[in-house]
């Protein structure tokens, strides 16, 4: 194996938006890293569903394709 040609493997600080910090090893050269979402605020992981709304796109989406268009017609299965 060559020598000297791996990068350094440190300890980092990896820190959310939420606030939630911890430590983790890495081979990037920052001492500290920050991430926009994390196990802690992850709706997957909490099991809470939290919309990320820009300019209003939920509530368009929801106005246009919302209430009965998802429902199937009562003939068809």
């Amino acid at each position: 194996m060559k020598e000297k040609i791996h990068p350094k493997y440190k300890e980092v600080t990896v820190t959310c938006a939420c606030g939630f910090s911890f430590k983790t090893r890495s081979t990037v050269s920052a001492e500290k890293l920050q991430v926009g979402i994390c196990a802690n605020c992850h709706p997957f992981y909490t099991g809470k569903q939290k919309y990320v709304d820009t300019a209003g796109r939920v509530e368009k989406f929801q106005r246009k394709f919302g209430g009965e268009y998802f429902k199937k017609p009562a003939g068809k299965k």
